[in-house]
């Protein structure tokens, strides 16, 4: 009975052990679920975006749709907005746009002065004056102080030709709780010019260091501590520390320059504080710094390359925002008779970036189309008389000639014939993987007026290409702009002339076709096969090309986004077996070694110091 009795006990003991546990999951879970609810309904911290605005009519369309963009509560946002001095449509700007968008928001502090235009003591509007820069300091340090009287969380100060393509920026950069804090920011896709510093030097000024480049191309990920973060940066004005900032007051013993950026740098080092910058996603560009020697229409130049390089990844064109005029930019030939674009129908996002490229950089472009190789066969092939070259195969993998290729051939044959038959004296081709260098137009303009005073005659004039033989290409004697080209693959762009038309039609080359990049070369006498290049006479076509070039491929192979549809496609029927071409087959693997952009001498891959020492050495953009 007695052990009756504790079995009981025990059983009851155990059945509450099990009733008490249950319901303390239950309270901590209710626990659990209150603080979640409680933490997903308090309201995002309130941070004040300040700009200032000075000459940015070109970039401001699109600076201000991304800041529309950003994935935060409008009403949590202050605008500080002020802007002098301008010599363009800046403060027209300004006010459409906040005439229309300021009730979503917060609150606008504006401050807009019409009056003044230009500083007195500048040489040009791009120079960083001692008027100017005393402008922006106190109006940078009037901007801090408007945060905190308006008792802000947050401060992002952010130039106005920023171009912030993540709508996460100000989520992101808050979460990593820190003073101050900067997104990376790229000059280019390829480019080394960013927005910090990866070490000082004793006095205060930029260093060089070893993980700079590890941070810019995101080799090393993460948040870092730097000396130095500008152009987009956020202040934490909870933490004690943002009381001491300053960008108008250095510290105690600061001998530095009167600059707005080092002494706010040499204020957040002087209370043993840091600031960071974080490369962890991509979240936009910035514009390399031009001085006084560079021109308005050269900034305009360049921010065009930035929306340039914003499609080349095959990306929606940059934002604008809807509540601005954009005015249309005048379009014209680019000094010829014609510019040809070549793109396949079924290839619509590839014109789309291209329209939108000739759109930016105001050239007037005739699309062709391009022949199709899918819709190619050997009954079309007969009916124009198209055979192949005797002998030819592929020089890699012994193959024939693919209908892609035919279709290529075929499409640059249309338009020397139409520059024959409208007795055009010159043309500019371009095919629809064009990826244009800065200040292309002026660089364009420029290598013409040196080919008018050198050259009687020209026939082709390649502006990209890829080189197989450079140790055998030399310069035109005498230039820094031509060479002449040796054994090159691709057509990507050349210009043209009448009389290279009528010698490339000349050779009646649909009997005896081999691809087009084969073709030119040998035109000009610099293949290295003879049994293809002794099948052609007379080999005197004038060629030359652009040194450095002029445009890229927009991808390369192996890369996201690359595909060829010369080469995937089918081959010419030889009485063999047809077969679909692979990845194994693909021309392309002749280009596998170097198969990369030829390391030019650019801006965009200097580091911070070096690239304006080069800007300030530089008397015209050449050089870049």
């Amino acid at each position: 009975m007695a052990s009756h009795c504790l079995t009981c006990r025990r059983i009851l003991l155990i059945l509450t052990a099990i009733f008490c546990f249950h319901n303390l999951i239950i309270i901590k879970t209710t626990k659990t679920h209150l603080a979640n609810a409680e933490a997903s309904q308090k309201l995002l911290p309130t941070v004040v975006i300040a700009t200032l605005v000075r000459n940015k009519a070109h970039s401001l369309p699109w600076f201000l749709g991304l800041i529309e963009s950003l994935d935060y509560p409008k009403d949590r946002i202050a605008l500080w907005i002020e802007s002098d001095h301008n010599i363009d449509n800046s403060s027209g700007i300004l006010k459409e746009w906040l005439s229309a968008v300021s009730s979503s928001y917060h609150s606008v502090e504006t401050k807009i002065d019409e009056k003044q235009r230009g500083y007195t003591d500048e040489k040009s509007p791009l120079e960083w004056s001692e008027k100017r820069m005393h402008n922006v300091m106190k109006k940078r340090e009037k901007a801090l102080d408007y945060a905190r009287k308006i008792w802000a969380d947050y401060i992002f100060m952010v130039d106005a030709d920023v171009v912030i393509e993540n709508n996460k920026t100000l989520q992101i950069l808050m979460a990593q709780q820190r003073l101050v804090i900067g997104p990376l920011l790229n000059a280019s896709t390829e480019g080394y010019y960013s927005n910090f510093w990866g070490a000082m030097s004793e006095k205060g000024f930029y260093k060089r260091s070893e993980h700079y480049t590890n941070i810019v191309d995101r080799e090393d990920m993460g948040v870092f501590p730097v000396p130095m973060v500008h152009t987009a940066v956020l202040i934490d004005l909870h933490h004690w520390g943002s009381l001491y900032l300053s960008y108008n007051k250095p510290p105690k013993g600061y001998t530095g320059p009167k600059d707005d950026i080092i002494i706010f740098a040499h204020t957040v080092k002087a209370i043993g504080e840091t600031m960071h910058v974080i490369n962890s996603e991509y979240f936009g560009r910035l514009m390399y710094p031009f001085n006084e020697q560079f021109t308005l229409e050269d900034d305009q130049s360049q921010f065009d390359f930035i929306k340039l390089e914003a499609m080349v990844e095959e990306v929606p064109p940059l934002y604008s925002s809807p509540h601005v005029y954009i005015p249309t930019k005048p379009k014209d030939k680019l000094g010829f008779d014609e510019v040809y674009m070549i793109n396949l129908k079924r290839r619509p996002a590839r014109r789309f970036r291209m329209m939108k490229a000739f759109e930016y950089l105001g050239i007037d472009a005739k699309i062709i189309d391009a022949v199709d190789g899918k819709q190619l066969n050997d009954t079309f092939l007969e009916a124009k008389g198209i055979k192949q070259l005797p002998g030819y195969s592929d020089p890699y993998h012994g193959r024939a000639m693919k209908m892609g290729e035919i279709g290529c051939f075929l499409s640059h044959y249309q338009i020397w014939q139409e520059v024959v038959e409208k007795n055009y004296e010159k043309v500019v081709v371009f095919e629809d993987d064009v990826r244009f260098e800065l200040f292309f137009r002026s660089k364009l303009e420029r290598m013409m007026k040196e080919v008018k005073q050198r050259f009687k005659v020209w026939d082709l004039i390649y502006l990209g290409r890829k080189r197989l033989a450079k140790d055998l290409e030399i310069m035109v004697e005498g230039s820094n702009r031509l060479a002449w080209p040796h054994y090159s693959y691709w057509t990507i762009s050349y210009l043209l002339s009448n009389h290279g038309a009528h010698k490339l039609l000349d050779q009646k080359p649909l009997g005896k076709m081999l691809p087009v990049d084969e073709y030119l070369p040998i035109m000009f006498n610099k293949h290295p096969t003879s049994e293809w290049r002794l099948q052609f006479s007379p080999r005197d076509l004038v060629g030359l090309s652009a040194e450095p070039f002029l445009v890229y491929p927009t991808h390369y192979t192996g890369e996201p986004h690359y595909f060829s549809d010369t080469e995937d496609s089918v081959v010419i029927d030889k009485g063999e077996e047809v077969e679909k071409g692979g990845d194994h087959e693909m021309k392309q693997d002749r280009e596998e070694v170097n198969d990369t952009k030829d390391p030019e001498p650019d801006i965009t891959k200097i580091e911070p110091e070096a690239a304006v020492e080069k800007l300030q050495a530089a008397r015209t953009k050449e050089e870049l």
